[in-house]
């Protein structure tokens, strides 16, 4: 066996265990991680099969199983990623915008959501941003003291907010001019990571339920398992699919749009992803574009249509913010696409939140 032979066949095996290794349903780190670069995973898989196609011994016999491999995982991760791109249905219909100009203006919401890195100086750009896209909420996640104070500027015009300011990254400053009802800073899991709940009144009246969300992930610097990071989801997805009415859940999920955490979320909320047929609006790691992914999501009830969606500039921090402009118009039709529970999906999310509490 030749040198070219052995590197190939070991840069196939890494791939495939690489390419499938999340499916194997345990929460620790090492394994949750491979959730997140599945973008990265398939053009190495490419590039494996084009390295094949020029080896000297493609003809060979241990070299014929490196294509079978790398063939099946460049497949499997095709099919993870497609829903992210324009050959996917839409999940999130756009706007109608026929008539009833004033009526979509009152039943909008513009909603700016962003990880902006507790240590990150560049506070006046993020204020900038704000002042340019105006938005009606803005969320704002690792916000510490420091940055509360430093935010009190905007504080006039959004006079409605819901502030948790901590030092351990997990701090969450929600800023809003529109009224917020029911107000809540919430330890659903772990005593030091919080989530947010309030009641959001646009300004036809409609209410809206809206959850702000930032749990730990699995990582050796942070958490060794995933199983609290997944059930704060759940019971976030669980509590969305009792409401009756509008719901956005908004924040960084520390998990990517295509794993099955994300996904089993959807099935136990009902909730939809406005990037589903659009694009993967990629915001971590803002620093190096070979090393990035979803991480800050924004799902929306059935009673919503998607009016803009953009990632905007970096301000400083290792994620992008995402703006999104949603308009509330309930169509009877739509609420029979929302996703739903599938098999033992219920039985899982009441086995991962025992598991984490």
């Amino acid at each position: 066996m030749t040198t070219t032979t052995l590197v190939l066949l070991v840069y196939t095996g890494f791939l495939v265990l690489a390419s499938f290794i999340h499916l194997i349903r345990l929460d620790y780190w090492w394994v949750r991680i491979w959730d997140f670069p599945h973008l990265q995973l398939t053009a190495l898989t490419v590039l494996g099969l084009v390295a094949w196609l020029l080896a000297d011994q493609s003809t060979q016999w241990p070299l014929t199983i490196a294509p079978v491999g790398l063939l099946a995982a460049s497949i499997y991760q095709g099919w993870l990623i497609r829903p992210y791109t324009p050959l996917a249905k839409k999940q999130v219909r756009a706007v109608r915008r026929k008539g009833g100009g004033s009526q979509v203006e009152e039943n909008t919401l513009r909603l700016l959501t962003a990880n902006v890195f507790m240590e990150n100086t560049h506070v006046p750009d993020v204020k900038r941003l704000i002042e340019k896209h105006q938005p009606d909420v803005v969320l704002l996640l690792e916000t510490n003291e420091a940055w509360r104070q430093q935010l009190e500027a905007i504080e006039q015009n959004y006079p409605h907010r819901l502030l948790c300011p901590l030092e351990n990254t997990y701090g969450m400053l929600l800023y809003s001019r529109l009224p917020l009802h029911n107000p809540q800073i919430r330890f659903l899991i772990q005593d030091d990571i919080p989530s947010m709940y309030v009641q959001l009144e646009l300004p036809s009246g409609q209410q809206v339920h809206f959850y702000g969300v930032h749990p730990m992930p699995p990582s050796p610097t942070e958490h060794y398992r995933s199983t609290e990071r997944d059930a704060e989801l759940l019971l976030v997805g669980k509590e969305c699919r009792k409401h009756t009415g509008p719901i956005v859940v908004a924040g960084d999920l520390n998990d990517v749009a295509w794993s099955h955490t994300t996904r089993l979320f959807q099935r136990v909320s009902g909730l939809l992803d406005p990037r589903v047929g659009r694009g993967l609006y990629s915001t971590f790691h803002a620093h190096y574009f070979f090393l990035r992914w979803p991480l800050d999501h924004v799902f929306v009830s059935h009673h919503f249509r998607l009016k803009q969606l953009r990632r905007l500039p970096n301000c400083g921090s290792d994620h992008f913010p995402i703006l999104v402009s949603l308009t509330y118009q309930p169509d009877p039709a739509t609420a029979t696409e929302e996703p739903k529970p599938e098999g033992d999906d219920l039985k899982e999310a009441r086995d991962i939140i025992d598991r984490a509490t």
